[in-house]
């Protein structure tokens, strides 16, 4: 049984999910089959991108970079370095939207 965990346990850490925040305050979240690492490494690549398509099990979705504003990226990957990084921060608050009227 400790074998099935084990490769569980890498299956998990080979994904990692990002999540997109676009112009229009929508968002959508997606498992992506790289590891954190890898995917640092592809990040500017992929921003730079007019279109970003990912294939999924049902269907196809292609994002226009420029409408997003935002990238989260879990696990962290703290291998991202040089200017424009800031280390070692803390949330304070979430981010919230004016309400409404």
């Amino acid at each position: 049984m400790t074998k099935d965990k084990g490769q569980t346990m890498q299956s998990q850490d080979s994904f990692t999910q990002v999540t997109f925040h676009y112009i229009n305050g929508e968002t959508e979240s997606f498992d992506i089959p790289v590891t954190p690492e890898a995917f640092s490494e592809q990040l500017a690549d992929f921003l730079s991108q007019p279109w970003l398509t990912l294939h999924l099990f049902d269907q196809t979705v292609i994002i226009l970079t420029s409408q997003i504003v935002k990238v989260e990226v879990t696990p962290p990957i703290p291998q991202l370095q040089g200017e424009g990084v800031l280390s070692d921060c803390q949330r304070v608050t979430a981010l919230s939207r004016g309400a409404k009227v």
